[in-house]
């Protein structure tokens, strides 16, 4: 078997170059001689690295990242929280405008006329009514407010995860891609040694930094992999033994510091925050107007007179007035001033942090835009030095040292794109979050 059709020499090219043959079953060793030793490292660390890479490179179920947020909206228990306190607010609404139901009381005396029956109408406060009705008309709004914003939240979180795990997977490839050249850069080292153009000090470096590739091969196969269940757990999509492929890219628009225009009006939650505090105080406007509460309308009729003296039935009409002796509304009072004053507080509260968030964040997206014009342009210097380095060592009239330095700040500077890239994505997102109005929300 030739070592082009050989398994083995596939695998690792060091198994031709130190004399090992696969031929069937059998395997046929030389001397364990240091270069040797080199060979069986190298085969060893790439077979431990070959299921995690093929586990993140396997082809499972295509997922977009609207396809991801759309999954993660349908089943997310935040928002189910959040519309059953919608429903709530709704439902307030209802409470505020019900009208008191009127109470029939039937009393029998020895004196004539024996039989009273009574129907006690109460008096709503029409006054009151309609503040009741505003207030819990402004609860349901800050409501609507707060489940747009949790609907808007979620889909951040997802859209952060799906992006993460897009910058998971390249930093996967990237080490991939850097073992392998690592791994080749030893074979050309081998064959220069091997010519008499290079030392066995030359041989063992590229060994090292194969090896140390290989590992971080390795190990950001593993991180890719567990960010992509991280993202399907987030969307409830399970681990059937397989994963997603992710459809989207890392590609960011050169107008991305525009994605989120400066706009005049409240963001969601400070909305929220002013619809609640409007509900507030109309709730202790109520409560203020309550001491006396509600009067009631007395109607009936009285009969039975044994004696005949007053015949049918005699009717009987008269006013009911509730005395405030016992009880001054002063509980419902204090309950209703306190909540004004602590829905006053919390607006401040999220008016000071969205500012500075946004300002924050907004200066974030700018800084991380210019080091992606930045890290563009550096990106081709340095794949330009690294092929130049390595053709240059490969005629001898370059050291391994410059090669390896090439390489290095290459990969750093690949590492720091894909970084920089879903910063970028990942700010343009949040900004959008954080400028969401009450008019450009969807319901």
């Amino acid at each position: 078997m030739s070592p082009s059709t050989d398994p083995a020499g596939r695998l690792c090219p060091l198994m031709g170059h130190f004399g090992l043959r696969s031929y069937g079953l059998r395997i046929l060793l030389v001397p364990l001689t240091p270069e040797v030793m080199r060979g069986i490292v190298c085969i060893v660390l790439v077979l431990s690295s070959a299921p995690f890479v093929a586990g993140v490179a396997q082809q499972g179920p295509s997922l977009s990242r609207t396809q991801a947020i759309a999954a993660a909206l349908s089943r997310n228990p935040r928002l189910a929280a959040a519309r059953a306190d919608s429903a709530t607010a709704v439902a307030r609404i209802t409470t505020a405008g019900a009208l008191p139901n009127p109470t029939i009381a039937a009393t029998y005396t020895k004196s004539t006329p024996q039989y009273h029956v009574t129907a006690e109408m109460p008096l709503d406060q029409l006054w009151l009514r309609g503040t009741r009705v505003a207030a819990a008309e402004a609860g349901r709004l800050s409501a609507r407010y707060r489940l747009r914003y949790e609907i808007a939240s979620v889909s951040l979180d997802v859209d952060t995860s799906y992006t993460r795990s897009l910058a998971a997977v390249a930093h996967s490839r990237l080490s991939t891609r850097n073992a392998q050249d690592a791994d080749s850069l030893r074979r050309i080292a081998i064959a220069r040694r091997d010519a008499g153009d290079a030392s066995d000090l030359d041989v063992e470096l590229a060994t090292l930094t194969a090896g140390q590739q290989a590992n971080a091969a390795a190990a950001d196969s593993v991180t890719a992999r567990a960010t992509l269940l991280e993202l399907q757990a987030l969307i409830g999509v399970g681990n059937d033994g397989g994963g997603v492929t992710l459809t989207d890219s890392l590609d960011v628009s050169a107008d991305i510091t525009a994605a989120a225009p400066p706009s005049a009006e409240a963001p969601l939650l400070v909305a929220s925050g002013v619809a609640l505090v409007q509900a507030a105080t109309l709730n202790a406007r109520v409560q203020h107007r309550n001491v006396f509460g509600s009067p009631g309308v007395v109607v009936g009729f009285e009969t039975g007179d044994p004696t005949g003296a007053e015949p049918g039935l005699l009717p009987t009409v008269g006013i009911a007035l509730p005395l405030p002796i016992f009880n001054h509304n002063r509980g419902p009072i204090a309950e209703a001033e306190a909540e004004q004053a602590h829905a006053v507080a919390a607006l401040d509260v999220v008016r000071i942090e969205s500012q500075l968030q946004l300002s924050r964040t907004r200066s974030a997206l700018v800084a991380t835009a210019g080091r992606l014009t930045r890290d563009r342009q550096l990106l081709q210097i340095a794949t330009r030095v690294e092929t130049m380095s390595l053709a240059a060592y490969r005629e001898g009239a370059s050291p391994l040292t410059s090669v390896l330095e090439a390489q290095r700040t290459a990969r750093d500077v690949q590492a720091q794109y894909v970084d920089d890239a879903a910063n970028a994505l990942i700010a343009a997102a949040t900004l959008r979050l954080l400028t969401l109005t009450p008019a450009s929300a969807t319901p």
